[in-house]
């Protein structure tokens, strides 16, 4: 059978079991898109982008779009450990509804400390419930980073002083699926950073099952709403690179897709910020930019809205969606030049240490070069 039929046949099966759950929320997407002036041509548009950035063909739309009705039959506990919830913001801070923000509404979110009204006794209750009524057919999504030193006692949530190492193992022994939203939950993070007293780890070092990394400080909310789709209409996880990401979102440079690309072909550089070339556009890796270093969607994604993302607003890239950026990236105003990262100029997942050494010298020579490229006229 054809790849991509077989693939549709396993969405069909996927939300054909679905419907066999109640529906949860009391109100469908179909009336929430219209109490907020979402039109169907809107939601028709929505689900033929989140379609593309699968890589899926077309028809694939229609299973998109079911799945977005489905939301709700799907429970989502999410976690928040070391962090600063600046994932959760991403996804929920905008000035108007879209239907990103919508369908996030719409999926049945069972535990989030930071939006639920609960607090106290009655907090711990809601999560012990949930895990026990929803066992094995929950989403498990964590945010923050899993402090391990000291038995985990650097960090302890809730009235019963449970640690996040302890709260995390629990909930992931019975979830269907795990995401670690943002890069402290997928790497450790800032919290993670030399010399890390509190031992900060990602979820995937703590638990033994498959986990998503949804590396980003903070992801797009494209990636996380994306995630969450694809496994309400799937049931399963998308193909992910060495670092478990996916590779839908995480498979190319922020290099490759940057509009600043062409400045750094034509050997047209900012020399600092504020300078003339600033101000024209150019490429910023001498100022720091670790684009070329980076997996990430977000050149095409963008945030707020797709109205923008740092390159556009005039800064360099981090590289937040790497492991150990804070440590690696720094200085963050600065090229890298010759020094040996994980992933360069291939796949994320093909990766080898000769390839990179070529590839960051062959960087570190362009920029050399361009030194000597003509300067900006006066």
């Amino acid at each position: 059978m054809d790849t991509h039929a077989a693939l549709y046949k396993q969405g069909q099966d996927r939300l054909d079991y679905l419907r066999q759950f109640a529906q949860r929320q009391p109100v469908s997407l179909q009336q929430k898109m219209a109490n907020i002036g979402i039109s169907r041509r809107d939601f028709i548009k929505w689900t033929a982008s989140v379609t593309a950035m699968f890589a899926l063909p077309l028809p694939f739309s229609n299973l998109v779009a079911e799945a977005a009705e489905l939301a709700d039959r799907v429970p989502l506990i999410w976690l928040h450990l070391a962090e600063c919830t600046g994932c959760s913001e991403s996804l929920i801070r905008t000035d108007t509804p879209n239907l990103d923000t919508l369908i996030f509404d719409h999926i049945s979110l069972e535990y989030h400390e930071t939006l639920m009204a609960a607090s106290g006794w009655q907090a711990e209750e809601n999560l012990e419930n949930a895990l026990e009524t929803y066992k094995g057919r929950y989403l498990l999504a964590v945010e923050g980073a899993v402090p391990t030193a000291n038995n985990g006692t650097f960090l302890t949530v809730g009235c019963k002083g449970h640690t996040g190492l302890h709260i995390v193992k629990e909930a992931a022994e019975n979830a269907a699926a795990i995401i670690s939203v943002g890069t402290c939950a997928a790497f450790g993070g800032v919290q993670a950073a030399a010399p890390n007293p509190t031992g900060a780890k990602g979820v995937y070092e703590v638990v033994d099952k498959p986990v998503i990394n949804l590396g980003g400080c903070p992801p797009s909310e494209k990636n996380i709403v994306g995630t969450l789709m694809y496994f309400i209409m799937f049931g399963k996880l998308p193909a992910l690179d060495m670092f478990n990401r996916p590779k839908w979102a995480y498979g190319a440079r922020v290099h490759d897709n940057c509009e600043r690309r062409g400045r750094f072909d034509a050997g047209e550089f900012v020399e600092e910020f504020g300078d003339e070339g600033a101000k024209e556009g150019y490429c910023l890796y001498k100022v720091g930019c670790k684009g070329p270093y980076t997996y990430n969607n977000c050149p095409t994604e963008r945030f707020n809205h797709h109205t923008s993302w740092p390159v556009l607003a005039g800064h360099g890239c981090m590289g937040c969606s790497e492991p150990n950026f804070w440590d690696d990236m720094a200085d963050f105003e600065k090229p890298l030049g010759r020094q040996l990262l994980h992933g360069i100029d291939a796949t994320a997942d093909t990766i080898g240490a000769v390839i990179l050494g070529a590839t960051v010298v062959g960087i570190g020579a362009h920029a050399v070069a361009s030194v000597f490229a003509k300067p900006l006229e006066e």
